[in-house]
């Protein structure tokens, strides 16, 4: 006897000698009690998690004993026992000679088959094993799969339920779950095969939906069924959640989730309340809800760019620099419109535009800063259809084209995500887009696109389309491919596609095919394939006749959009590949090789030239997209592209200051922050300016003090430079859009959901800062009226049973994940109590803080709809 070994051990091991005695024994009358009593010591034993059962340690080195015995056994029951004896056995590490791979397994099914009599280890052995065997065995459906029913059934009772789900998937035979399913496991099964499916493969991701979904509909979850259609992008699923639903409150819930997505819904003709469901999917209370959550935040009051810029707390020497009457420079004018359009947005009125003499403030830009002037007007009436069409159709009749063209896009802004049956904005728009003037052809275009974005209408698309192939020059053919994308935003549009693609190629051989516009171009093909993965194969194999860098620009492009917020880690691999490697260009004589910095000089700033730097620079981006939305994803690009911005040429560092900001869009954390603004005190000034412009793009409707204090800084700093200083403000207009009520961030529904319209809105912008000088701090500043596409009000509104609106203390925190914890575990960290309607910040959460009411919604954020629960005496 050792040392450790107590008195108590000394019995037992004297007890399984004894036992295994007899089991060797000759006479096999003894052997099956002394086996049955064995069982009865080994699963009577109590450990540690952290320790072998000391049963099973004593009895590991007669191993080789108990096989040898099992082959000289005749009596089939006995043999049965034996092997139980011998597979559990396997489990523990021995000495022995005859021990072999998976014994454990191969004696289970030579045993009595009661798989839960050995607890959990044991179990978790078995599943390791079977999924080594499966490949091997010839015909596991019959000799695996009984075992494998019979260890579901097991895991099931004993809230193993993950275990027995990763072992479904590894052997490939989901398909059979659902059968095990009851009232008390299927909400953890379904939330974490929900989870599974950022990390398995296009095909698998489909199945596992597919069938989660179906659970949530054989358990009368709609709404998070339908969540899932959307995920799926399947109309005919989620038409049919809709007719099998007979709830009218669950209806409209579900009205309100589609909406929020702009999901187009067939509705039955027959269906209950069918017009306050149209209503709803119409998203035509959107301007009420949204004022009426204004007046109960009591931010009502327009506010003037200068409340903004607070100019009054920079430095005493600086400010007559910055607010000097000689100053009053077009550029900042300019820039003044944009902040007062997004700090104002959705509001209806403000200090500039909508007062008496409004229009003097046009006058007070220059040329396409007065359209783009105009167009603010259709933010500050975000929305609201009918209050906001009377006061821009005035600047319909002007003789000034640019102030018509803005008044076109204004009409267009207004209309951006509300469905309305009199289609103000095709019947206004419709006449403009064959106009001979650029400036009223790109309002009517653009317009048209933001109007319609996402609906994928026939009548809407063939009507841009037929702009796309008249179009007469490069700037015209990128709003009409844009505007495009915009409408059939992931649809697959072959139209759209076939005719982006025909103008593509025939630019092949000219020297558009330079121009920074023709990336626009390509972006506009890469909307239509928002979120369809592999489906942009075809398209990719047309572009293999173009030549380097353009070749890999669009691909890149195409990869961007369709695996956008997919977190695909093949894809990220692929795009990084591209990032380290310098393509070669050869088409000029003197030299193979043209690095980024050499194309960044004065003299050839004017001349159109290949800059293979550009294609590493949008693989960045690219990475960022396709990341989006995967926690880990995220937080390994930060990693990665703070790499890149020390190390990478620099095309990449002009794209890592949008990476940064297109994963954390309107979620403005420290580190965050800190780097874009090391970023925007760049020597290059592009560098600079992008970064700066991204810290509006993370900031976005946050009313972030930190963030504001930092670009009042910024302003001081860059206050001799023009275009910083414009950039600065226009950061500073988005980190208060809509006073802070509302966001730009694509991810809705607990992060569930991608908006692909907000993602559409947010990579135009982006995408045109690859050539800020050309494009924004050029004349085509309008292009950031994409980002409408993207605005929505970051609230929690609740709603009774009329759709009134009713005030509900509810617990907020940040959102902590829940998927496979064993109870029922915290779902929100930092827990503060508000009253509804409140604002939710990107990352919180909140819960129901009292007992009174039910909800219909699975996530409490948007619009939820609430009952009062019956009081039971």
């Amino acid at each position: 006897m050792t040392i450790d070994e107590t008195t108590d051990d000394k019995e037992l091991i004297d007890e399984l000698q004894t036992l295994v005695n007899k089991v060797k024994d000759p006479d096999f009358k003894l052997i099956s009690p002394a086996l049955k009593m064995l069982k009865s010591v080994i699963r009577s034993s109590t450990t540690s998690m952290t320790s072998v059962p000391k049963p099973l340690k004593y009895l590991a080195p007669y191993y080789d004993v108990f096989k040898e015995t099992y082959d000289q056994i005749t009596d089939k029951e006995i043999k049965k026992e034996c092997a139980d004896i011998i597979s559990v056995l396997a489990m523990c590490p021995s000495a022995s000679t005859l021990k072999e791979h998976n014994d454990c397994l191969h004696y289970c099914l030579l045993g009595t088959g009661n798989v839960g009599e050995w607890g959990h280890e044991y179990v978790r052995q078995l599943e390791g094993q079977i999924v080594e065997e499966w490949l091997i065995v010839s015909n596991p459906t019959q000799t695996l799969l009984p075992l494998v029913e019979d260890i579901i059934i097991f895991d099931c009772k004993h809230h193993a339920e993950i275990q027995a789900c990763d072992m479904l998937m590894e052997i490939d035979q989901l398909e059979i779950l659902p059968k095990f399913l009851d009232e008390t496991t299927y909400a953890r099964i379904c939330l974490y095969l929900a989870s599974c499916v950022k990390y398995v493969d296009y095909v698998e991701a489909n199945k596992i939906l597919r069938l989660v979904t179906d659970q949530y509909l054989k358990f009368d979850e709609c709404t998070k069924a339908l969540i899932l259609a959307v995920q799926l992008n399947d109309k005919e699923m989620a038409n049919k959640i809709f007719s099998k639903c007979n709830d009218r409150l669950v209806l409209r819930q579900m009205a309100f989730i589609a909406t929020r997505q702009q999901f187009p819904i067939d509705l039955d003709p027959n269906v209950e309340d069918r017009e306050d469901l149209l209503n709803i999917l119409n998203n035509s209370q959107m301007s009420m809800h949204f004022l009426m959550l204004a007046r109960e935040l009591d931010i009502m009051e327009p506010k003037t760019p200068e409340e903004v810029y607070k100019t009054w707390l920079e430095p005493l020497p600086m400010r007559p620099l910055v607010l000097g009457e000689n100053l009053d420079s077009a550029r900042q004018n300019l820039a003044s419109s944009f902040v007062n359009g997004f700090v104002n947005a959705g509001f209806g009125s403000d200090k500039l535009m909508t007062i008496d003499g409004g229009n003097k403030w046009i006058y007070r830009n220059k040329d396409h800063g007065m359209m783009s002037a105009t167009a603010t007007l259709g933010l500050l009436h975000l929305w609201d259809v009918d209050g906001g069409l009377t006061p821009i159709d005035k600047y319909l009749y002007t003789s000034d084209e640019h102030i018509k063209g803005g008044a076109l896009l204004a009409l267009g802004i207004v209309n951006c995500r509300i469905r309305n049956d009199c289609d103000p904005a095709l019947a206004l728009l419709t006449d403009f887009v064959t106009n001979k003037h650029n400036t009223i052809l790109t309002g009517a275009v653009f317009g048209l696109g933001l109007a319609y974005a996402g609906t994928n209408r026939a009548d809407v698309i063939s009507l841009l389309i037929g702009a796309v192939e008249n179009a007469s020059n490069v700037e015209n053919l990128a709003v009409a491919s844009l505007s495009c994308g915009l409408v059939a935003v992931g649809g697959y549009n072959p139209d759209v596609i076939n005719s982006i693609l025909s103008k593509l190629v025939d630019a092949r051989e000219t020297e558009a095919l330079k121009s920074p516009y023709m990336r626009l171009v390509v972006l506009g093909l890469g909307l239509c394939y928002m979120g369809r993965k592999n489906l942009i194969e075809t398209s990719c194999a047309a572009l293999e006749v173009f030549q380097e860098p353009f070749k890999t620009i669009s691909k890149t492009i195409l990869i961007m959009c369709a695996y956008a917020g997919t977190g695909d880690v093949l894809i990220i691999q692929e795009l990084l590949h591209t990032v380290s490697e310098r393509l070669i260009v050869t088409e000029n004589k003197t030299s193979k090789t043209q690095t980024a910095e050499k194309s960044t000089s004065k003299d050839k700033k004017k001349k159109l030239d290949w800059d293979p730097g550009v294609a590493q620079g949008i693989a960045v981006l690219a990475v960022a997209a396709v990341a989006t939305g995967e926690e880990t994803g995220t937080e390994m690009c930060h990693r990665i592209l703070g790499d890149m911005g020390r190390y990478g040429d620099l095309w990449v560092r002009r794209a890592v200051p949008l990476a940064v900001a297109l994963i954390s869009v309107s979620r403005p954390h420290l580190p965050v922050i800190d780097v874009l603004t090391k970023y925007a005190h760049d020597a290059d000034e592009d560098v600079s300016c992008n970064a700066i412009f991204c810290l509006g793009i993370v900031g976005a409707g946050t009313n972030n003090a930190r963030l504001s204090a930092g670009l009042r800084q910024l302003a001081v700093f860059h206050m001799r430079n023009p275009s910083q200083l414009f950039m600065v403000r226009l950061a500073q207009g988005l980190t208060h859009l809509g006073k802070g009520t509302l966001t730009i961030n694509p991810l809705h529904t607990d992060r569930q959901l991608m908006d692909t319209c907000s993602m559409a809105g947010i990579l135009i912008p982006l995408l045109s800062l690859f050539d800020t000088h050309s494009l924004i701090l050029g004349h085509n500043h309008y292009l950031l009226f994409a980002l409408v596409a993207a605005m929505y009000p970051r609230w929690l509104l609740t709603l009774d049973e009329k759709l009134e609106p009713i005030n509900v203390t509810v617990r907020v925190g940040q959102a902590v994940d829940t998927v496979g914890k064993a109870g029922t575990p915290k779902t929100i960290a930092g827990i503060h109590t508000h009253t509804t309607p409140m604002l939710l910040a990107a990352g919180e959460r909140a819960e129901l803080a009292t007992d009174q009411y039910e909800q219909f919604s699975p996530t409490l954020d948007g619009i939820c709809i609430l009952k009062k629960k019956l009081e039971t005496h």
